[in-house]
Order: structure tokens, then sequence, then C-alpha cells
């Protein structure tokens, strides 16, 4: 019960995009950012029990020339914020960041001058993983939606056009305190 027996013929037929993005999404390497106690989380993940191997990031990389997955995993100071840009910058193209954790996400419990409210202010962000610390299950997850991402993204100038076309549909979006929300559709108390 082999792949060979599913092709007609022996013949497989993709798109150039399908194929690199699944070369891309079976081959991610990610970078070690562990700030706080969400990093004990990611280091779990990578440990036997979650196995991460099984999605082809074997190995958490410890030069970001060598990755290109950076996993944000605790709060970021204002002090490390700067360390942070540099390592993203250093990470060959394509490159993809997880916010994992609270803290990374939104500054969490920590709202203070002292802490970045939100690494999106630093680096893009491509998932925010919520959570205090995350599940390593939850980090799976994410991963998951991540290599889907990964897949079904473009190439070339097909890339640049998606990109500047979600720039347009983020920029025309209402902001979520301007969005109707009526307790009637949902069956909520009022």
């Amino acid at each position: 019960m082999g792949i060979e027996e599913k092709l007609p013929s022996g013949f497989l037929l993709t798109t150039v995009e399908q194929a690199a993005g699944w070369v891309r999404k079976s081959s991610v390497f990610p970078a070690t950012f562990g700030l706080a106690c969400c990093a004990i989380e990611m280091m779990t993940t990578g440990a036997g029990r979650y196995d991460m191997a099984r999605f082809g990031m074997e190995v958490f990389r410890g030069s970001p020339r060598q990755a290109d997955l950076m996993i944000v995993a605790g709060r970021v100071s204002q002090k490390m914020a700067p360390v942070l840009r540099q390592v993203y910058d250093q990470m060959p193209n394509p490159k993809w960041v997880i916010s994992m954790g609270v803290c990374a996400s939104s500054g969490g419990m920590f709202n203070n001058y002292a802490i970045v409210q939100g690494v999106d202010h630093v680096i893009p962000v491509d998932i925010y993983l919520p959570g205090c610390p995350p599940r390593p299950e939850m980090l799976l997850d994410s991963i998951l939606k991540l290599h889907h991402k990964i897949q079904s993204g473009k190439l070339g100038v097909n890339q640049q056009q998606a990109a500047r076309e979600a720039e347009e549909a983020a920029l025309k979006a209402l902001p979520l305190i301007e969005m109707p929300f009526s307790t009637e559709k949902k069956g909520l108390p009022r």
C-alpha cells in the first residue's frame, strides 16, 4: 500500500508552487529564542514525548543563519528587542515567526515600560499562540497551522501580489471596537 499504487501509471502532476511549498513545510528549522517560562514548554515540545522530528523540525538551530522559523517564547524586554530584531534580520528568507505565549503576543500581565507590549512591534508575526504558558500540544498545533500556511504560500511575483492584497485588506478592515456585535444572534445573555 504505497504511493505507487495510488498513482495512475506512475505519474504525478503538480505545480512548482505546490512542490516548493511541500519541501519548505517539510524542512523547517526553528531558532531558539526562549526568554521566560514559555521556553520550558518549547523545549518539552522538542523532546521525545512530543517529537517535533515527525514534522521535519528535528533540531533547534543555535545560529540564525541556519534557521527559518523563530519561536519567540516569553516576554520581550525593551533591552532584548534590538537583539531580537538583529537575530530576525540575520535569518535567511523565507522566514516565519511564532509568538508563543500571552507575554510575547501582547505583553501579558507585564503592562509596564520595561516590557514590549507585543513582539509584533519589533518583527512581523505569522502565528500567535495564546496561553500562559501554552502546552506543547498547542505549540504543535500552531506549527501545523504554519505548515499549512507555508504549503499554500505563493512564490515570486505571486507572493508579492498576495502580500500587497493582504496589506490592502488589513487597511480596509474595521477596527474591533467598531465591529457590530449582537448578543441576540449568539444566544448570549445581555
